[in-house]
């Protein structure tokens, strides 16, 4: 196991697998027996995310079909490791021959060199590919269910904005049932028509976009996180992290709160039915590092895909000279359509691990 391919401290997923290997699997360790779960639940999940779907994504057809082989007994987790693996089958790792030298600009390939010594597997960017949050998603499926059935508590994400382009209305409970009702997971039919435009207008160009993703998290009790440095803005940082091509994260507010006086971004206490809430929640649902009980709120920033049809410069790390290069293959020309499940599923997995933590959840339900 490669340092780095566990997250969590309760609730604990541990991925495997290259991008051109035989297998990609995960291991979700610390799951409370009890829980009734079975492979078209995940796979339902892993569905929404996997390639070769539409024009708008990577061509790759690649099934993503789960097998369960350990810690589910008669439709039930037994509290053992679960075991789930896909099994690759379109891989053309011939398309990457001509990049065991050449760096390709935006990707991982010179610092894994470095790291390993040329030992990596380059081959479609090994364990620095995207195909691997196909394993995020089996583990997240599962604590998705985990915290759905434990605590009512529901993750949904979605795609705000491609390029320029964004959402015109503020999201709502309401919108949910419309996510996956256009390619490219925009609640809004319109935007989500001009979204797609502008991912096919750059693909003709051989060019890729990126995009922002939306997350909400509602029903989270009070009190979840662990100061300082496992806070749950913390952990979910951490964890959002871990999906290639992210490079950003804000909570409620975020970057547009520090343009605010403080009299504008606090949130007013109120009570509605007899229960404590904030009339805004420019806080995002965490103070002080824990839950605060209002919908936990995050905007997450995707570069534009890496992997483009146009020719670029680079360098040939064993003449040591510039060159030129023209990545070929099946890519994304953007990523964000397909990545609302596995922010999902990360969401999923840092929320129930902090509730196992606080034994809001039993070991055994």
């Amino acid at each position: 196991m490669l340092p780095g391919s566990s997250i969590g401290q309760r609730l604990v997923l541990t991925s495997f697998g290259e991008s051109h290997g035989k297998t990609i699997g995960a291991v979700l360790d610390g799951c409370p027996a009890g829980l009734e779960i079975d492979e078209k639940e995940i796979q339902k999940m892993l569905d929404l995310r996997k390639p070769g779907q539409n024009m708008i994504s990577t061509q790759r057809k690649e099934g993503d079909v789960v097998e369960i082989v350990s810690g589910v007994f008669r439709g039930f987790t037994t509290g053992a490791p679960i075991t789930m693996l896909i099994w690759n089958s379109d891989q053309k790792s011939k398309d990457y021959e001509n990049l065991k030298t050449k760096l390709r600009p935006g990707h991982s390939d010179y610092p894994a060199m470095i790291k390993y010594n040329h030992f990596n597997d380059h081959r479609g960017g090994g364990r620095f590919s995207g195909r691997l949050t196909a394993t995020h998603v089996m583990g997240g499926a599962i604590a998705r269910k985990l915290l759905k059935v434990s605590l009512g508590i529901e993750t949904n994400s979605f795609t705000s904005q491609i390029g320029k382009i964004k959402m015109e209305k503020e999201f709502d409970e309401k919108m949910i049932s419309s996510i996956y009702k256009n390619e490219v997971r925009c609640p809004e039919n319109k935007t989500a028509k001009m979204m797609r435009e502008d991912i096919l207008n750059a693909r003709k160009k051989g060019d890729s976009l990126g995009g922002i993703i939306e997350s909400v998290t509602t029903n989270v009790p009070v009190g979840l996180g662990e100061p300082i440095f496992s806070s749950l803005e913390s952990d979910l940082s951490k964890a959002i992290f871990s999906i290639p091509s992210v490079k950003g994260i804000e909570f409620g507010s975020g970057f547009r709160g520090s343009e605010m006086h403080g009299s504008e971004n606090n949130d007013l206490y109120t009570i509605k039915k007899g229960k404590i809430i904030t009339k805004t929640n420019n806080s995002g649902g965490i103070l002080g590092g824990i839950s605060n009980g209002m919908p936990i709120t995050m905007r997450i920033a995707f570069k534009p895909a890496s992997s483009i049809a146009q020719k670029q410069s680079t360098v040939d790390i064993k003449t040591k000279k510039e060159t030129t290069l023209q990545v070929k293959g099946r890519h994304d020309p953007c990523v964000v359509p397909r990545a609302p499940p596995v922010v999902d599923s990360l969401v999923s997995l840092t929320i129930a691990d902090h509730a196992l933590l606080a034994g809001t959840i039993r070991p055994v339900l």
